[in-house]
């Protein structure tokens, strides 16, 4: 996983209610998403694997970083934390010999349908699982890391373009093919720079103008989008337009943030478990 870095001065600063029935209550937080604070565009609901490759393509190029190893794991991560933010799993619960977040199984709370291809699809594994299996041991699957031939299967390919069809269908992106000398790739620049600007607004405004100093009284996808930013190595690219003193300010917050003990967090009142343990299996990674 990637580590917080500071710009040198520009970088040598920082270098030192009633119940209600499963399919109702699955369908009220599909139609949550990507509603965030209040003031966020409507018109627009991005999943956070959507706003982590967002946030990773370059503007004008269309494609990430080429020296980019890391958003791999961190969209397969976000896919875990979207689907517990939707109801559809969570962590095995706590018995009285306590359990470490690394240690808990996934389980299944509901496989309704999301009407998002990868979520099914990953909805799909979790439900053909036996016994069922750990975030990180999840999210390496998901990659393709194991070296277990039978797992294979639980690989998601593609996943960077068939995200970047969902923003290109939601109007965010479009599609070109450029010429590399040895090959010709599919791009996707970005055409609606309002949406990413505002995607951008939201998380430096999180760590600045609306700092609450506290992880459990921050909007839950916008915490869980800073963590995925930074496993994904694209939280820079969100910061990079700050004046000097704003930038060491977000990225100090943001540090801290990333720095809290996820096992003393995921156990504090308003916590979603899930967050804390894709953070833990990323330290960890």
């Amino acid at each position: 996983m990637t580590t917080l870095t500071h710009r040198g001065r520009r970088a040598d600063i920082s270098r030192n209610a009633d119940k209600r029935p499963e399919g109702e209550e699955d369908s009220e937080l599909d139609m949550q998403v990507g509603e965030g604070d209040a003031g966020d565009s409507k018109d627009i609901r991005l999943t956070l694997m959507e706003e982590v490759l967002l946030l990773g393509l370059k503007d004008k190029e269309g494609y990430t970083s080429f020296w980019n190893d890391c958003i791999s794991s961190g969209l397969r991560g976000g896919i875990l934390m979207e689907l517990a933010m939707r109801g559809r799993i969570q962590l095995e619960p706590q018995t009285l010999r306590k359990k470490r977040l690394l240690d808990r199984k996934v389980l299944l709370k509901s496989d309704a349908p999301t009407g998002d291809v990868l979520l099914d699809e990953t909805l799909r594994h979790l439900k053909a699982t036996e016994p069922a299996e750990t975030v990180q041991t999840w999210i390496e699957l998901l990659t393709g890391e194991t070296w277990n031939p039978f797992k294979l299967q639980y690989q998601l390919r593609n996943v960077r373009e068939r995200i970047a069809k969902n923003l290109v269908e939601k109007g965010i992106l479009t599609t070109e093919k450029q010429n590399f000398l040895l090959f010709d790739m599919t791009t996707h620049p970005v055409t609606n720079t309002t949406e990413k600007q505002r995607l951008v607004k939201k998380l430096q405004e999180s760590v600045l103008d609306r700092w609450v100093n506290d992880p459990h009284r921050m909007d839950k996808r916008t915490l869980a989008l800073l963590i995925l930013a930074h496993a994904s190595d694209v939280l820079e690219n969100v910061f990079s337009s700050l004046a000097d003193e704003k930038y060491d300010v977000a990225m100090n917050r943001s540090k801290d943030l990333l720095d809290r003990d996820p096992e003393v967090e995921a156990t504090k009142t308003g916590s979603m478990e899930m967050i804390w343990a894709v953070l833990a299996a990323f330290n960890k990674s």
